[in-house]
């Protein structure tokens, strides 16, 4: 590196004597460009050629396919991505835990047929503290129970489950927003990189021009083998640059197309965002008290919490005793001669917990673990929300300053490059100043292609935290 510096250092000052010693004529038309890969490309270029040149044949334009809009997307991916299924049918799911909790407040009944054949005076005499007598008979009837009171046991059961389905649905929302987010980051990822791709066409197209041009001033003894190596590894850079912009594409095209429910990569035309650029919202704190009080993750885990408390109480309720009614009634169309033909009773059993091995108050304890855990994993969320808020409206801030930035980069950019081809021209500057300026206006103008997506997305992004897509 040092040895080619050296060398930069002695050529440059003899090649600024020659050209100035002797007029320079003008530089020949460089013919069109056999490179396949020129050929092979699509686009056409933007950059300023040297002066007195003409400008290498304009190239169709890169991708074709079905047209997509913002709202388009996020609409097909409500439709089709799997993730938002899963969710919303574990959110119906939920709703029947609720139902199946529910069910042990109405009575049970049932219809049992039965059909014995006995040893006469046969009895059981093994298995059971009774011992009844069995007899030869075949019946039907139908037994009923029903809870009376478990002094709130099952209502806080029920009270907890319908919580935990508010939870589900809550997280079905956020499911949504996050896929939707994801369709915006894809989508303006594809736009940005489509946007680099056209950059990447006009830095080949102007490249390939000065390239052809020194190599017509270097057939006719004009310029030097190293002016020629200078531009040939600039556009050799500028080729580089294209190959991985084409290939950015081609994997944003796949990313979105997978967010969208598709299995395969999609041929999408992504129509631009047309709306103007507004400076992001100024207070951060009333951002951050609507993320707080609409943010379905938050909704979910207060849900849950409730649910928490609410089992906690039913789990303590469990020492308490519990009343239900009983009712039994049949025919026994064969019977032995002495049971009556028909069966019925009614009663009442109080179920009293005596002891357990301490089952019941280990039970409780836990549900009250679990419920502080729920609360601490509120406050945790809280304040991840808070965090993400304002990291979220500080990128948004930085974002949309950076779009005037770029945009007052890119115009000196094209001013500095302008100045030295024209420098170039009249041989008053060097290859090396040209290709230096190639390279900054090439940096500008990337940096002005992603700086618009960048604030659209972060914009995204900090709706997504807030108040949801």
């Amino acid at each position: 590196m040092k040895t080619t510096l050296f060398v930069l250092a002695l050529l440059v000052p003899a090649y600024a004597f020659a050209q100035t010693t002797a007029s320079l004529p003008s530089a020949p038309t460089p013919r069109p460009s056999t490179d396949p890969f020129i050929l092979a490309q699509a686009g056409a270029g933007s950059a300023s050629p040297l002066p007195g040149t003409a400008q290498t044949p304009a190239m169709p334009q890169v991708g074709s396919g079905t047209p997509l809009s913002l709202k388009q997307a996020e609409a097909l991916a409500i439709q089709n991505n799997p993730q938002i299924s899963v969710a919303r049918l574990n959110s119906l799911a939920s709703r029947q835990v609720t139902r199946e909790v529910r069910s042990n407040l109405w009575p049970t009944a049932t219809v049992d047929l039965t059909a014995v054949d006995a040893n006469p005076g046969t009895r059981i005499s093994a298995g059971a503290l009774n011992n009844p007598v069995i007899y030869q008979r075949a019946g039907v009837g139908t037994m009923v129970s029903q809870l009376i009171t478990d002094f709130g046991h099952t209502t806080n059961l029920v009270a907890s489950a319908n919580l935990s389905a508010k939870a589900e649905e809550q997280n079905a929302i956020a499911t949504k927003e996050q896929i939707l987010l994801a369709v915006d980051q894809a989508f303006y990822s594809a736009l940005q990189a489509h946007a680099l791709l056209t950059v990447a066409q006009q830095t080949v197209n102007a490249r390939q021009t000065v390239a052809d041009q020194i190599q017509a001033l270097f057939n006719s003894k004009l310029k030097s083998q190293l002016d020629l190596s200078f531009a040939n590894v600039n556009l050799a850079e500028a080729k580089l640059l294209f190959l991985d912009a084409q290939n950015n594409e081609s994997a944003s095209l796949a990313t979105l197309s997978m967010v969208l429910g598709y299995p395969g990569a999609q041929n999408f035309q992504l129509v631009e965002d047309t709306t103007s650029i507004a400076p992001p919202p100024g207070n951060v704190d009333d951002l951050i008290s609507q993320a707080f009080s609409m943010r379905p993750e938050i909704m979910s885990l207060n849900f849950q919490y409730e649910s928490a408390h609410k089992f906690q109480t039913a789990e303590r309720d469990l020492l308490l005793p519990s009343i239900r009614a009983l009712g039994a009634v049949g025919d026994t169309p064969v019977r032995n001669p002495l049971v009556s033909s028909w069966y019925g009773a009614v009663g009442v059993n109080v179920d009293i917990p005596v002891f357990n091995g301490f089952l019941y108050t280990a039970r409780a304890r836990e549900a009250a673990l679990r419920e502080q855990v729920t609360q601490e994993r509120l406050i945790d969320l809280r304040n991840r929300i808070a965090r993400d808020v304002r990291t979220s409206w500080l990128n948004a801030n930085t974002a949309y300053q950076r779009v005037d930035v770029t945009t007052q980069l890119l115009n000196q950019a094209n001013l500095a490059l302008d100045l030295a081809q024209t420098r170039y021209k009249l041989g008053l500057g060097s290859i090396v100043e040209l290709s230096q300026a190639q390279l900054q206006q090439t940096q500008a103008q990337i940096s002005g292609a992603q700086a618009s997506y960048d604030y659209r997305l972060t914009l995204a992004v900090l709706t997504y935290e807030t108040t949801g897509i």
